[in-house]
């Protein structure tokens, strides 16, 4: 059902838009990287210093064994550490961010991982990834891979250059325009998750937010908080925040607790005032999961469909997963289809004016065109209308856009 009509209206069309962007490529300031390489041994060497300093002497802090020696035979940070299933002590990051409070060695260990990931994944291995004769670097974006419906990419992976970290945005500085009468520019589609569970969910409360164009995580917590918009402070505008996003991927109180560091308590609480804001999203989500457990799918709003065989699994853990995709799925589903229509028309748009400026990557919610200067007004008008009509929602979709010399200056 409705496959003939998401492959004929989206998917086949798609193809071209994609060969078109891989063919294109993404120009690299490669001088750039190694020169930020050298700063980021730099910064190991004086992480690696410190972590030294804590324990006492040397190891090979690489080593999850002796990562975990270190910590928990000889420095003794917790007295019952986990273990792996080989008997290993856990190291992960998971368990490290658990241990943050208990001694100042581990913030090093969490940044000295960071770094050395950013130095190895990225800033020495895109550089060798360079086509010589274009002297830029060509991604593949695949179509059939997340069963949500998102790209994804590959050889190599652009969409997940960092940005959370003030040294992971750095690499963005290294995608710049492929000539120097041109710019990098960027537009990013505003909370479309929760525009489209304010449409889906028919929420008064959410939608009427999104209408009058307030700042939704402002709207949230005057709402959960009890406050008028100007009282609310940038602590609760970061909880409801917090809340926002996490309930769509179905957060638990123990889960939003860790993630903002309040109490389990404080956190249900703020769970509870959130379904009390927003009532029919409560609503929604317990459909969606009924919807799944009777036919063991769920659809986008293209009918892309996300087949759930664990949704009536005896084991919880397993069922939790499913129930979570039951929610998230017809939204993040949705949201890949939409940015795809806007592809199409944009791409039809670039063909059809003539264009010389390009749609050169998509990360998920966000395009990335390389544009001539004499194109820039035209091109953004062109991408924001395409981006924000590309269907007809019961709230508006608003779009963010930039511009600049590289892609962080763009983002």
């Amino acid at each position: 059902k409705n496959l003939s009509k998401l492959s004929g209206e989206i998917e086949m069309p798609l193809v071209p838009v994609l060969a078109e962007m891989e063919y294109a490529g993404v120009k690299l300031d490669v001088e750039n990287l190694k020169s930020y390489a050298n700063e980021l041994r730099g910064k190991i060497i004086v992480v690696e210093k410190q972590i030294y300093q804590y324990a006492g002497f040397e190891f090979n802090i690489a080593s999850p064994k002796q990562m975990g020696e270190v910590l928990f035979d000889r420095m003794k940070i917790i007295s019952n550490p986990k273990k792996t299933k080989t008997g290993q002590y856990a190291t992960g990051e998971p368990e490290l961010l658990k241990l943050k409070d208990k001694h100042g060695i581990i913030d090093e260990i969490l940044e000295y991982r960071g770094l050395q990931k950013l130095l190895n994944t990225y800033v020495e291995a895109l550089p060798k990834l360079v086509n010589q004769k274009t002297e830029k670097v060509h991604t593949s974006f695949n179509q059939a891979i997340a069963a949500t419906g998102r790209l994804s990419s590959s050889n190599p992976n652009l969409q997940n250059i960092p940005i959370r970290t003030i040294e992971g945005r750095e690499i963005r500085k290294a995608f710049i325009p492929s000539n120097n009468d041109g710019v990098i520019f960027s537009a990013d589609y505003s909370q479309i998750e929760l525009r489209l569970m304010a449409h889906m969910s028919k929420d008064e409360n959410m939608l009427n937010a999104f209408v009058n164009g307030e700042d939704i995580h402002t709207a949230t917590a005057a709402k959960i908080f009890n406050l008028e918009l100007g009282e609310v402070s940038r602590d609760m505008r970061s909880r409801a925040k917090s809340a926002n996003f996490g309930i769509i991927y179905g957060i638990s109180s123990f889960g939003l607790a860790q993630n903002i560091g309040i109490k389990r308590s404080e956190a249900k609480e703020l769970i509870d005032n959130y379904f009390k804001t927003y009532p029919k999203i409560r609503e929604y989500m317990n459909k969606q999961i009924a919807f799944a457990r009777e036919n063991m799918w769920v659809e986008t709003i293209n009918g892309r469909r996300r087949y759930l065989p664990d949704i009536n699994s005896r084991n919880a853990i397993v069922r939790g997963v499913a129930e979570r995709n039951a929610i998230n799925a017809p939204i993040q589903g949705s949201a890949a289809d939409i940015i795809k229509i806007a592809m199409i028309n944009i791409y039809k748009k670039l063909l059809n004016e003539n264009y010389k400026s390009k749609m050169i990557l998509q990360v998920h919610d966000e395009l990335v065109f390389d544009v001539q200067k004499d194109e820039i007004e035209q091109l953004k008008a062109m991408v924001t209308y395409e981006m924000e009509n590309a269907v007809n929602l019961s709230i508006p979709l608003t779009v963010d856009s930039g511009m600049g010399g590289d892609w962080l200056e763009a983002h």
